[in-house]
């Protein structure tokens, strides 16, 4: 098989998992979308009303649809008549320029050596298995990675790092369960650097007390990091499951209240019909989605493409 050709199936496979990993939004938002039509020939207040709903229901956020709908509404007042067989292509229009006004403005990895990520998000949200995920898709690139096991109130946390560090093949730092996890931060980078890393991925606690107790946590892993890295961490992401819906807006919005997070990585999207979360919460927060995980495979952790995914989610 030729280079183009193995790279054409590649993104056969991409496109593939894509579309199965959004088929239950599909299916959903889709079938609200044909009964805020029926009966309709054109996109009238009615429609108007109903498409909110539609939108509302499939986790899409209150603010995001009011601002679709607003710009809906701008369209079918300078077009004066808009069929309703036209409002899949302005909504697929209008929801992907909304995502690409969000693009990411952090560092390039290429750019920086060791490049440092910080990842942040509650328990049980697929924080590990995404940090395992990005591990091998980073050392599949040619790239050298190190992981550090900063949530050290966790035992099974550490474990499962540990775990993922084997399974990828990837060198992971690690204190004792209770250790101060700045100092798991700064072993890690003293430790990447040594190794001549080229990207450095931090767990940090999964637990959200209260916002001060996380904000003074992190700030103080990044004051320490900083010993050795002085501009790290060059992105802190921040988990999310696509599944908890309107859980995730609460939990976006706790984090970032706290924490001054670059970029999202969204779990789970294959298990859910709840997928209009990508759409809502990163056009609410102005965060870039920068991830997103499609299912249990180590390659199903895709780069987020907005045009792509807004494109795949209205295809028939």
């Amino acid at each position: 098989m030729s280079f183009f050709s193995k790279l054409f199936s590649k993104d056969k496979d991409k496109q593939e998992t894509l579309d199965q990993g959004l088929q239950k939004t599909k299916e959903s938002f889709f079938g609200k979308l044909a009964r805020a039509v029926s009966g309709k020939d054109k996109v009238d207040d009615d429609v108007l009303d109903d498409l909110e709903e539609a939108l509302v229901t499939s986790d899409v956020g209150v603010d995001t649809t009011l601002n679709i709908i607003r710009r809906i509404e701008a369209r079918v007042a300078r077009d004066k008549y808009v069929g309703t067989s036209e409002l899949n292509t302005i909504l697929r229009e209008e929801i992907a320029a909304l995502l690409q006004e969000n693009e990411l403005t952090t560092a390039k990895i290429e750019e920086k050596k060791p490049y440092v990520i910080m990842v942040v998000g509650v328990n049980g949200v697929g924080k590990t298995t995404t940090i395992g995920k990005l591990a091998h898709r980073f050392k599949s690139q040619g790239l050298k990675v190190v992981l550090g096991a900063a949530d050290t109130f966790r035992a099974a946390a550490v474990e499962q790092i540990v775990i993922w560090g084997e399974r990828v093949g990837v060198p992971v730092v690690k204190q004792q369960m209770g250790s101060d996890p700045a100092s798991v931060a700064f072993d890690t980078l003293q430790s990447a650097i040594a190794q001549d890393a080229d990207v450095v991925i931090i767990d940090t606690a999964g637990r959200l007390h209260n916002k001060k107790g996380l904000m003074d946590e992190l700030t103080k892993i990044k004051r320490v990091m900083q010993k050795q890295v002085s501009d790290a961490p060059h992105d802190i992401m921040l988990v999310l499951d696509a599944s908890t819906g309107q859980n995730a807006y609460e939990q976006a919005k706790q984090f970032t209240e706290a924490v001054d997070i670059t970029s999202m990585a969204v779990t789970k999207l294959d298990g859910t019909a709840k997928g209009g979360v990508v759409i809502g919460i990163s056009e609410q927060f102005k965060i870039p989605v920068r991830y997103i995980g499609l299912g249990e495979g180590m390659d199903d952790m895709q780069v987020f493409d907005a045009k792509n995914f807004v494109d795949t989610l209205f295809k028939k």
